[in-house]
């Protein structure tokens, strides 16, 4: 078995309230600094040895994300499960 993890982020320009309330939370609570925050989601995924990385591009492109409005980053585990 292979695992896959998927990160899923607001594209650049996508207005992001959840991280605008963090960032703003953050500053509350005296933490200086912080500059932005984006929330986003994490995806695991284990599939069998013969899903490749292709694959799961194109399970985001059509179901896992939506690719109008969010970035995907795909990293695959060296060791097999």
């Amino acid at each position: 078995m292979k695992r896959y993890r998927i990160y899923i982020t607001a594209k650049q320009g996508i207005f992001d309230p959840a991280g605008v309330t963090a960032q703003e939370a953050l500053a509350n609570l005296d933490f200086a600094g912080v500059q932005s925050v984006r929330i986003g989601k994490l995806i695991e995924l284990q599939a069998n040895n013969d899903v490749n990385v292709e694959a799961v591009e194109r399970m985001c492109q059509k179901l896992l994300a939506n690719p109008i409005i969010e970035d995907f980053q795909i990293e695959e585990d060296e060791a097999d499960l």
